[in-house]
Formats: C-alpha cells, structure tokens, sequence
C-alpha cells in the first residue's frame, strides 16, 4: 500500500463547519503496509524478494518506483485491473495527525493471481533465509491463501514469521512464529490478556490451536514477551526513552526478527534484537526505519553500561569486534592475569585505551592469582577503559589474537 502525508499549518477553523483548515505546504509518499517491512529490511542491509499485488493505478505504479528504489530489492508485483491500490492519505499539522482517508480494495485477489504469486514465490524460495508474511487483510493472504504459501517454505525448510490480522489464527498453521499484539491475541484466543499470566495462557492456546513454534506479543510500553511452544516464556522490557510514533513499529519488529534470525541468531537474540529496533523506531517522528548501525551502537551502549555484558566468550569477542571495525573502530588487545591490580596495572590499561577506540582485554588462566577468572573479569569489566573482557584457558593467548585479529596488541 502507499502512504501519503500532507503536511501543513492550521491557524483557522473553517467558517462552514467546526473544523480546521490545513494550509498545505508539503507532500509526501512512501510505502507502507508490507512496503514498510521492505524499507526496514532494506535499511538493515538484507537482500529481499517481495511479492504483491496492485491495482493498475497510479499509485500502483508508484510503488512499483519505490520498491525499486530500495537496494537489494527484487520486486514481484501482479496488477489487477479491476482492483483500487490501497492508500493511506495523513493530514498532518504541528506534528498532529488531523485526519487519515483510506481508498482501497480490500477483497481477495483472484484465483489467476494467487496462482501466479505461488509460483513466483516457490520458484525464488531457495535462495531466501527467511520468510515474512505481512497480513493488512487487503486480500493477498485472505482465507487459506496464507496456509499456501506457509506449505511451500516450511517444505523448503525456511522459517516463517507472521504478522497476523483477523481473529482466526489458524489459517497460519504450521508457521514459525507468529507476533500478534495484546488486542489480536485477545481477539484470536477469546481469552483475557490483562496481565502476564493470562498473556502466557492465551499464547500457548494459539500455539496448540496453530501448531506455531512461538508467540511474539507485542505489548507496547511493556515490551514484548516470547512464548515458546516448549519452554519458559521471555519477557523483554521496552527499550524505548520517548515515544513519538507507533505507526508502523510493528513492521519494524517483524523486519528486524526475521534478518537476525535469517542470519543465523537464536529466536531469543532475534527477539532481543527486535526490541531493540521497537525501542529506536518509536522514538522518530512519522514512519521511520532503523538501520543496522542504530541496532549496533544500541547493543554497545548497553553493554557499556553493564559490566557482564562486557564479558564474552571468544566466539562472542569475534563477532563483536566485528560490528566493531565495520563501523572503522580500531581494535586494541591486551592480556594478563590482572591479581590484586596495581596502579601500575590501571596506568598501563589506561594508556593502552587511549591508543585505540575500543579495548579487548583478555584475562589469562593462572593458579598462583589469589583471584578466580571470573572475579578478575568482572573487576576489569567495571572500568571504564575496558570495552570487552575474554576469559581465556590458553597461557599465551595465541589462538585467541589469531580469532579476534584485533588492529593493535599492546604488551602484556
């Protein structure tokens, strides 16, 4: 669907009736609807296959232009002619939405069309990592459409995320997770969804009714909380300090879930990094994107502020001194056994920081400290120049500089 913003200033009410008058000043389009999970995943750096339909509009046309626009995008689209592309028309004044006009058709699409779709779909499956299903109820995935295309992915083992509309969840049987927020869970459960335990109930009911391995709820200021079909359910607080828009977070949730766990992550670091991307979305004004930096310096941010987060495993150190030097950080390396440290000792650190941007530190195994590893690390990890900690068995730390490859290795 498209989005369009008029913006504007009021400073009137309208003489023919108790309302205000926008005087406009500018307009804008962009896409929106499933067009608002591509630009996010565009901005997070994936490579994506869309498929939709449009009417033979010109907004249709138009959103044929702005999906091309977006990197990485190959575009899949069908145009009915006897189908009204959806439009969301926003008038806004002083950062205020004034009124919103819809124009769409919203019936299923024909049966040539599903068809069509379905083979372009399975023909390009192979090639993907993971599968969004964007449901606005605008008729692509209307009745058992969505159980189609859910049948070819899962038989090319790909997992798949839904965004779910409607009150009848299982038309998304068998899918991987899907991410309704309080009110769709209330509505497709017919269950209370007041607090976190009737949340928990209510999820694992669609989980047996969908035959879905989780439930991602969406809870707004209260974060989201995953609920796997086996397992402890995990809360996640929200990360958000101002909110200024929830239009559209939702796609950004889906978008930034499905490249972590199209990459490799575990459902729990996807989730996690999810809500880090709900956090920073809704604090941008209109219907924004988060990119692939914003999620990074977030992560460090936090972990610089908690000192466990500082302490990581070797393989952990990689990936993260990775992020690093992809935002052109110089990596610093140090090791020693850091026992009762000296003033020397804090000098020495100090000084190794100041010559790099960020400082791996790694804590070395040795049975004469009167400290344990984990005690040393978590006394390093408090400081303020140390960046990273890796506790390390190996003496010489050799195999540890050969992963971590860092820009500089001071003396131990």
């Amino acid at each position: 669907m498209l989005d369009h913003f008029i913006y504007g200033q009021v400073s009137r009410i309208s003489p023919e009736a108790p309302i205000p008058v926008l005087k406009v000043e500018s307009q804008q389009s962009m896409l929106g609807g499933l067009g608002n999970v591509v630009r996010n995943l565009g901005a997070l750096g994936c490579s994506i296959q869309v498929f939709s339909i449009t009417g033979d509009d010109s907004p249709g046309q138009e959103i044929h232009s702005l999906l091309n626009a977006v990197p990485n995008c190959q575009a899949h689209l069908l145009r009915e002619p006897e189908r009204q592309t959806p439009v969301k028309v926003r008038y806004v004044a002083h950062g205020q939405q004034l009124l919103r006009a819809d124009n769409e058709t919203a019936h299923p699409i024909s049966a040539a069309s599903l068809q069509a779709t379905l083979r372009a779909f399975e023909a390009t499956i192979s090639d993907c990592s993971v599968v969004i299903l964007s449901d606005y109820a605008k008729g692509t995935l209307a009745g058992s459409y969505a159980s189609e295309f859910i049948q070819i992915a899962r038989a090319h083992n790909k997992p798949v995320i839904v965004d779910p509309k409607g009150r009848d969840f299982t038309r998304y049987r068998n899918a991987t997770l899907i991410k309704p927020n309080a009110k769709e869970l209330a509505e497709a459960s017919q269950l209370p969804v007041a607090n976190t335990d009737q949340q928990i109930s209510a999820a694992r009911k669609l989980l047996a009714d969908t035959g879905a391995e989780y439930i991602l709820l969406t809870r707004g200021a209260d974060g989201m909380l995953l609920i796997p079909h086996d397992g402890e359910a995990h809360a996640f607080k929200s990360l958000a300090r101002e909110v200024f828009e929830v239009s559209g977070a939702g796609d950004t949730v889906a978008s930034a879930l499905a490249a972590a766990l199209g990459s490799g992550c575990s459902i729990d670091d996807s989730a996690a990094i999810a809500n880090i991307a709900a956090g920073i979305v809704v604090g941008k004004v209109g219907t924004a994107t988060v990119d692939r930096s914003e999620i990074e310096h977030e992560i460090e941010h936090k972990s610089a502020l908690i000192a466990s987060d500082k302490i990581l495993r070797p393989d952990q150190a990689v990936e993260r001194i990775r992020m690093w030097k992809r935002s052109r950080l110089k990596v610093g390396f140090i090791s020693g056994v850091f026992s009762n440290l000296a003033p020397s000792d804090l000098e020495r650190l100090e000084k190794a920081r100041n010559a790099c941007d960020r400082l791996v530190i790694a804590v070395r195994k040795d049975p004469s400290a009167n400290q344990d590893q984990p005690t040393r690390a978590y006394v390093l990890a408090s400081m303020v120049f140390s960046d990273a900690i890796v506790v390390s068995d190996d003496p010489t730390t050799d195999a540890l500089l050969t992963s971590l490859q860092p820009d500089l290795v001071f003396p131990s």
